[in-house]
């Protein structure tokens, strides 16, 4: 692969054309000036030649329906986290700054997999204990500092150019991005977040490698060997009898626990992250990519899938708008088509032989051009849905992802909403919360009679009174500046009237037309 200095020229370009091509696909335009979009195929090979971040960019894209064409789309699905190792000098510099003495006996120099941010490695602890070591590819962390700094810098020259939606997504994907990568091309994160996961997912029916601490760092994350073979393995599936139903059900009844009820979940669950034993028990690897969904997001999630399934428009309508998914000022009419198609998915009888994931993408890219958006927590939860989905079709015809979540959703709800397992616990909670709740509602009163009543605005809807304010002084202060100006240019030459009365008359127009 070509190798280029951290910000030089030729690499500057080929982000620069990266990034105009992905501004002209989502505004649906031919050209900008004399710069026309890099071809689907041209903008899979650049983004190959810039390396990890722009790969790891390009897959959280992927799942943009609502921003790129089919044929983009299917060509950015074929950008694999796949890299050649690292030579031998690169890797042995890497494994001496990470080990100040070595602690294994036996360390096999050959990786068994390499991608953007790291490499793994066999070896051995002692003549028992077997490990697989993760090492950081050189360079890396800087790398990546150095090109979130210039998808930063160009994030700033295109930002005038989208619209307020649209420029909103793109800002939201970004700066996602630069964050996710970031905690990922750290193995301590990664290994706060292995420890995490085994602690508050101990009671689930699945298996996490074990950290060993004493001899990781942040160059190197030594975990235990887990044996298994890759979730995608068909032939291995059939030669140890693995009961398939079984198995989907499980990772199906994980990831809703994930996602939707404890909020705290692996982004990146491919067929190579995902292992098998011999037993058939789930293993699960690579915790670079975790997410936390905010408590928020994740009632709004359930309660618009809810309302979707009952067809509920009111209940629906209301979750999207606390979401994000849509403008608290999108037009009625467009608000009501979007609704009609989303609640077509839910009834559709033809449902259980088909994919919830590519009809809910058609909805996506039909609604391209209307005002919404898709908030990044609820990009990689999509991104993870349409993983599973692919591998539970693998194996299961008529597989469907959202009709498995809805009743263990159903089943979750209370406990995903906060409450806890049992009625007579909430029913003690709720008369220990007694006299706080009182004092609050005593405290409202007050507030009410003395006119001191706040009211706290969700993040949507404090971006879409800003834009109201924004369109509203914008004309005043245009208005006001012209007028300022041509009082300006008499007092600076007389002989300017003429200039004077054409910036007078402007203000004065831009003040009566503010439309």
């Amino acid at each position: 692969m070509q190798t280029f200095k951290l910000y030089s020229p030729l690499r500057i370009w080929y982000v620069f054309k990266v990034l105009l091509t992905l501004y002209l696909l989502i505004r649906k335009r031919e050209r900008f000036l004399v710069f026309s979009p890099l071809s689907a195929s041209g903008l899979v090979a650049t983004i190959t030649l810039l390396g990890a971040s722009f790969i790891k960019l390009a897959q959280v894209l992927a799942t943009r329906n609502d921003f790129f064409p089919p044929e983009y789309l299917s060509k950015l699905k074929t950008l694999h986290d796949e890299l050649p190792a690292m030579d031998e000098r690169s890797m042995q510099s890497v494994f001496d700054k990470a080990f100040a003495e070595n602690p294994f006996i036996r360390f096999e120099k050959e990786p068994i997999a390499s991608a953007s941010i790291g490499q793994v490695h066999e070896a051995w602890l002692d003549e028992e204990t077997k490990v697989a070591v993760k090492l950081r590819r050189e360079g890396i962390e800087t790398q990546v500092k150095a090109d979130i700094r210039i998808l930063n810098a160009f994030n700033v020259l295109f930002r005038p150019l989208f619209s307020h939606y649209t420029k909103n997504s793109i800002e939201a994907v970004i700066t996602e991005f630069a964050s996710m990568i970031l905690k990922e091309v750290s193995l301590n994160q990664e290994r706060t977040n292995l420890l995490k996961f085994s602690e508050i997912y101990a009671d689930m029916d699945v298996r996490f490698p074990i950290a060993y601490e004493s001899v990781s760092c942040d160059d190197a994350l030594v975990m235990s060997f887990e044996e298994g073979f890759r979730f995608d393995d068909k032939d291995a599936m059939e030669r140890y009898h693995i009961d398939i139903d079984k198995l989907i059900g499980t990772l199906v009844d994980f990831y809703t626990e994930q996602m939707l009820v404890r909020g705290f979940f692996h982004a990146d669950p491919h067929p190579g992250n995902l292992l098998i034993s011999k037993e058939g028990k789930l293993i699960l690897l690579d915790f670079g990519m975790v997410k936390r969904v905010p408590n928020e997001t994740r009632i709004a999630i359930i309660e618009m899938l809810k309302a979707a399934n009952e067809q509920d428009y009111e209940r629906y309508v209301s979750a999207c708008k606390r979401l994000g998914v849509v403008a608290y000022d999108a037009p009625l009419s467009e608000l009501a088509e979007f609704t009609e198609r989303m609640f077509e998915i839910f009834k559709n009888d033809a449902l259980d032989s088909s994919s919830m994931q590519e009809l809910a993408f058609e909805v996506l890219e039909q609604t391209r051009n209307l005002p919404f958006k898709l908030p990044q927590d609820v990009i990689y939860i999509l991104r993870v849905s349409a993983i599973i989905e692919g591998l539970g079709t693998s194996y299961i015809e008529n597989f469907n992802g959202i009709k498995d979540i809805l009743p263990i959703l159903q089943k979750n709800i209370p406990r995903a909403l906060g409450a806890n397992e049992s009625i007579i616990e909430t029913i003690i909670d709720e008369f220990q919360n007694l006299p706080l709740d009182l004092k609050a509602l005593r405290n409202s009163i007050y507030r009410i009679s003395e006119e001191n009543l706040s009211v706290e605005l969700s993040k949507p809807q404090l971006e879409t009174l800003k834009k109201s304010l924004s369109e509203s002084l914008s004309p005043l202060i245009i208005g006001f500046m012209l007028l300022l100006s041509s009082i300006f240019v008499l007092q600076l030459d007389r002989s300017l009237e003429s200039v004077a009365l054409i910036l007078f008359g402007a203000g004065v127009l831009r003040l009566i037309f503010r439309k």
